[in-house]
């Protein structure tokens, strides 16, 4: 069955333009753009896209569907996540199939292609967490990487869990370097950061704002600088996730000023919530337990800072909910047992669209950082991350002046709570194709699970 869907008098945004200009999709991918009322192309479908942007749908790199972690498992399944995510004008996920030690990472894809298939809205793609190098899982990142599973995401935190060690990690980059793949890092200091750990409860010290304080900036940047000299030796990228403060930063920032493929993701959490939220009376500061933790407020200049000059390239959630009732009440009395992790890939695009309301970055970074960039990053672009003849016809209507308060009453998301609850925000996602088909119309919801596909990546598209 062929289809025609024409989006006419929008603004179109992308990473690179801002015009004014009709959209033409047939089957499923962009077909061609046109100045406005110039063709008169017929359509099934007609959307009227006047006063509103037009811009590729979002691209979040980094979620945690159904995780298991710290005696429970993430409350996000794919497909309460993945619709979730189409209501904040996300249409893709890069989510994170996990290998687990003593098993290969066949068996932990294999899981994770369980866990999605046939129950996403939007497409999904993998990284591979790696916890467990050895000289089968080095050959098998070979074999991923020819089913488009490009990228491997290894931990310096979490000993007895994800950790990895300075051989390991060496090893595995060692591997990239021949094989095409990118080494996503986790860059905390675990070791030292567990003795902090028991440390604090000795002193009693076991309410959540307490977990801010024992992961010390300083021990994200001194793995940071450690992964990215690992990296050097190796002679292999590095791409380093949800990085939160501006000791880790300057690091990355050094790197790139050295020549270095090396590149860097923040999130909304650390952009928009600090230590502030941690310390939150009544256990209330649980819900913004994360790792990266929360930092002081004065940390958040050198994100944003960062993200203009593009030492940071990539907004990502970390999408990784846990209901405060329940899941992060496992921690009551002892900050270390709060499972680690934050809700927010319904949010993402709306607060960075605020960051451009407020001046901090402009209309075509906002696409740059949420769509573009991790699409090229993780090998997905042109297909996915922008609006271009050929492109899939991933597309999003947002309304750049309706406002919207931040609630757990109003959002998608399967978590009891908002790590955003009551922020006005302007602008608002109207409008959802995936693939030309779509999935949010004027605000009600119209997709179904297994819509989304498992899509393929090739490798990292800015390593010269």
């Amino acid at each position: 069955m062929s289809s025609r869907t024409v989006i006419r008098h929008g603004l179109v945004i992308t990473a690179s333009d801002e015009i004014h200009a009709d959209v033409l999709v047939e089957d499923g991918r962009i077909a061609a753009l046109a100045t406005p009322d110039s063709q008169s192309w017929t359509a099934d479908r007609v959307i009227d896209a006047t006063g509103k942007y037009v811009i590729p749908g979002g691209v979040d790199a980094h979620t945690h569907m159904e995780l298991p972690f710290g005696g429970t498992h993430a409350s996000d399944t794919f497909a309460t996540g993945t619709r979730a995510a189409a209501w904040g004008g996300t249409t893709t996920i890069v989510d994170f199939a996990v290998q687990s030690v003593g098993h290969t990472l066949r068996e932990g894809l294999d899981a994770w292609h369980a866990k999605a298939e046939g129950n996403c809205a939007i497409d999904y793609a993998f990284h591979m967490i790696v916890s467990d190098v050895n000289d089968e899982t080095l050959k098998e990142m070979d074999l991923l990487i020819e089913e488009g599973i490009t990228s491997f995401k290894q931990f310096m935190a979490y000993p007895g869990v994800f950790y990895s060690d300075d051989g390991q990690i060496l090893r595995a980059m060692q591997r990239s370097a021949e094989n095409g793949g990118l080494i996503m890092m986790h860059a905390e200091n675990g070791i030292a950061i567990d003795v902090l750990v028991q440390q604090a409860l000795a002193r009693g010290e076991t309410d959540p704002r307490y977990h801010g304080e024992v992961r010390k900036a300083l021990l994200e940047a001194e793995a940071t600088h450690r992964a990215i000299r690992l990296a050097q030796v190796a002679g292999a990228p590095l791409y380093v996730v949800h990085v939160s403060a501006t000791e880790a930063v300057t690091e990355l920032a050094r790197a790139r000023d050295e020549g270095l493929n090396v590149f860097g993701e923040t999130c909304p959490q650390y952009l928009f919530l600090s230590a502030d939220n941690l310390a939150e009376p009544d256990f209330e500061g649980a819900k913004y337990v994360c790792s990266t933790p929360l930092r002081p407020r004065e940390h958040q200049a050198a994100l944003w800072r960062a993200l203009r000059t593009n030492d940071l390239q990539v907004v990502s959630t970390d999408h990784c909910p846990f209901c405060f009732t329940g899941q992060k009440e496992l921690g009551r009395g002892d900050f270390s047992k709060i499972p680690n992790g934050l809700p927010g890939v319904e949010n993402r695009m709306d607060l960075l669209h605020q960051a451009v309301m407020d001046g901090r970055i402009s209309r075509r970074r906002w696409i740059e950082i949420a769509c573009a960039t991790p699409a090229r990053m993780f090998g997905l672009y042109p297909k996915k991350g922008t609006i271009a003849p050929g492109s899939d016809a991933d597309i999003v209507l947002y309304d750049p002046h309706a406002e919207q308060v931040m609630s757990a009453a109003t959002h998608h998301m399967n978590v009891d709570y908002s790590a955003y609850e009551g922020k006005r925000v302007t602008g608002r996602v109207e409008t959802v194709l995936s693939r030309g088909e779509p999935v949010i119309v004027q605000r009600e919801y119209t997709g179904r699970a297994g819509h989304g596909v498992f899509t393929p990546r090739s490798t990292c598209q800015y390593l010269n």
